[in-house]
């Protein structure tokens, strides 16, 4: 299991990320690659180690990186850089968290459909505590 270290001290630069990201703005692999301290080659390089990043494109083939992008991206560093994982490794953790959330809203539709209805406001209310539970989870929340 993961452990995410939050970062108390956030620069102006992660306050305008921050800001634009919730606003569905993309970025270009150079901002986001200035954004997390990195070479751009280095996020190039994690694309086609992590299929589970796959930025948007232009027209012109240039890529577009969006919020999930950069938490992904931000989440593969801390496994690679922090907890010294070998790309081989952060790529499992990464396959059993995609599982994970697949199984997880698979459950839910489920196990709605054996309650009576007199308990689906409990559900509702559930699932909006899971889905809470799951940003403040996330990198970089």
């Amino acid at each position: 299991m993961t452990v995410f270290e939050p970062s108390y001290a956030v620069s102006a630069l992660e306050n305008t990320e921050t800001d634009a990201l919730e606003h569905g703005k993309t970025y270009r692999i150079g901002e986001v690659a200035e954004i997390l301290k990195l070479k751009s080659y280095v996020v190039r390089f994690w694309e086609s180690e992590f299929p589970q990043l796959v930025p948007l494109r232009t027209e012109k083939g240039q890529r577009l990186y969006t919020a999930e992008h950069v938490a992904l991206l931000r989440h593969i560093q801390t496994l690679l850089h922090k907890n010294g994982m070998t790309i081989e490794g952060a790529r499992r953790i990464l396959d059993h968290e995609e599982y994970n959330r697949a199984s997880l809203a698979n459950l839910v539709p489920l196990a709605a459909a054996s309650i009576p209805l007199a308990r689906e406001d409990l559900l509702q209310q559930c699932v909006a505590e899971l889905e809470e539970l799951r940003q403040l989870l996330r990198p970089g929340a």
